[in-house]
C-alpha cells in the first residue's frame, strides 16, 4: 500500500497535466466536426464543447492520479456528448435524448476516430444509470459521476469555475484556438 500511494505521488508531482492533456486530445480538438460542438448549448449558458472539455479533463486528471487509462477518459469524456444536435429543441425519434445521445455520440465518434474499448465504454455509458447497463471500465464510471458533477454545476451556475471562467481560460489558451473560436478567445481576454 505504500509503494502504491508513493507511486501515486510522485506521479502526480512528475507531469504537466495541460501539455499532456493537449496530447490525449490531439486530432480531435482541431476537427471541424469536434467543433460543431461549440455551437450547442449544453446545460444553462455552457456549450457542449465546454461541457465536454471540464468533464474531459476532469477525468484525465482523476485517472492519472489514481494510475487509470488517463488517455482513455480524456479522449472518451472528450467524445461523450458528440451527439451533435440542440437537444432543447430537436427530438430524436427514437426515444427521449437522455436516453439514445449516447449512442448517437458514439456512433458519430466511431464514424470519424479510432476509437478503443474503454473509449466506446465512457461514450455509451455516461448516462448510466439512467441507461441501464452500467459502465465496464473504472474509466467510464469516473466519466459518468464527472459528467453529472459538471451538468449540476453548469445548470445551476455555481462553482468559482463556471462563475469566473477560469477553468475555461486554462483549457481555451492551451491550444492554437480555430478560426471558428476566435471569438471564445476574444472573450476570455476582455
Amino acid at each position: 500500500m505504500k509503494k502504491w500511494i508513493s507511486s501515486r505521488l510522485s506521479s502526480r508531482a512528475n507531469f504537466n497535466s495541460l501539455a499532456e492533456y493537449k496530447e490525449c486530445l490531439q486530432g480531435l480538438l482541431d476537427h471541424e466536426s469536434v467543433l460543431m460542438m461549440e455551437d450547442f448549448i449544453q446545460h444553462g449558458r455552457t456549450t457542449c464543447l465546454e461541457h465536454s472539455l471540464f468533464v474531459s479533463y476532469t477525468g484525465y486528471k482523476i485517472c492519472r492520479l489514481l494510475g487509470l487509462d488517463w488517455r482513455s477518459a480524456a479522449r472518451g469524456g472528450m467524445l461523450h456528448d458528440f451527439f451533435l444536435y440542440d437537444w432543447h429543441t430537436t427530438k430524436p425519434d427514437n426515444g427521449l435524448h437522455g436516453f439514445t445521445h449516447p449512442l448517437t455520440a458514439l456512433e458519430n465518434a466511431y464514424e470519424l476516430f479510432e476509437l478503443n474499448d474503454r473509449e466506446k465504454d465512457i461514450i455509451l455509458k455516461h448516462m448510466w444509470p439512467l441507461t441501464v447497463m452500467p459502465p465496464k471500465y473504472k474509466e467510464a464510471l469516473i466519466i459518468a459521476l464527472i459528467d453529472k458533477y459538471w451538468a449540476l454545476l453548469e445548470t445551476l451556475r455555481l462553482g468559482k469555475e463556471i462563475k469566473n471562467g477560469s477553468l475555461k481560460k486554462k483549457l481555451y489558451n492551451q491550444w492554437e484556438v480555430p478560426e471558428k473560436l476566435t471569438h471564445v478567445r476574444e472573450e476570455l481576454t476582455e
